[in-house]
């Protein structure tokens, strides 16, 4: 019987999340939409099951560690194994200049897009070690890029916002981290950047739409066997550390 791949994709009900999840779904995945809001979670599921996908609604807030917990014990019933983890569930706040941005924006940045990543992962890896091809894909930022940063001619480097860029720069490690860890069992492990598009994040003032930003990810976790890991990849797919 041929294994149907199933699908993780946090903050999924909206934006570039969301198409994620249809771009999976469309390419046959099982696709688990991660929301900490219930109702938003559950319509984004039905909104992929009536164009014929199966999606199914997962409690997730990546911020609490009993929900992350008990979403992982939810998936563990219901699957055997996990194919696909897709860091998607991000933050931007504050956007002031660093000299005044608040700490306490900072660390609720930090909480989704760092500390909630990490999280995460760890709590779904036993479910991934079951997969032959595990994949995780961390959704980043061309703004944490510290080689783009420190070039202050760069495009978007009048974009320098304290919490938001610095919360990519840290996931980007994070990423190396795990793929170096994670490598002799065969997972694929990397960051990909969506590009500036529009969401919720950006008040929708982006000229990507989300479909165009889903497309990184949707190919990051779909490499092949001998794809890379530990990369940064930019919109086009190439490689942006």
């Amino acid at each position: 019987m041929t294994h149907m791949k199933t699908a993780l994709v946090t903050g999924a009900n909206k934006g570039i999340g969301l198409e994620i999840a249809r771009g999976l779904g469309r390419i046959g995945y099982t696709v688990w939409i991660g929301s900490r809001n219930e109702s938003r979670g559950e319509a984004a599921a039905e909104a992929l099951r009536r164009d014929d996908l199966d999606a199914r609604f997962l409690p997730l807030d990546v911020t609490d560690d009993r929900s992350v917990a008990a979403a992982a014990e939810t998936l563990g019933r219901e699957v055997d194994q996990l194919d696909v983890l897709v860091n998607n569930a991000g933050i931007s706040i504050g956007w002031g200049p660093p000299s005044e941005e608040r700490i306490t924006d900072v660390h609720a940045i930090y909480d989704v897009n760092v500390f909630g990543v990490i999280r995460t992962t760890q709590a779904f890896l036993p479910l991934l070690k079951k997969a032959s091809e595990p994949r995780i894909v961390m959704i980043s930022s061309s703004l944490g890029s510290l080689a783009w940063a420190s070039d202050f001619d760069a495009p978007m480097a009048e974009v320098n916002l304290l919490g938001y860029n610095s919360s990519k720069s840290a996931l980007n490690a994070v990423t190396v981290a795990f793929a170096k860890d994670l490598a002799p069992l065969g997972f694929k492990v990397n960051a990909g950047c969506p590009g500036y598009t529009a969401t919720d994040l950006n008040q929708h003032t982006g000229s990507r739409t989300p479909e165009q930003g889903a497309a990184i990810g949707i190919r990051l976790a779909t490499l092949p066997d001998d794809g890379p890991t530990g990369g940064f990849f930019d919109a086009d797919g190439t490689v942006a550390w």
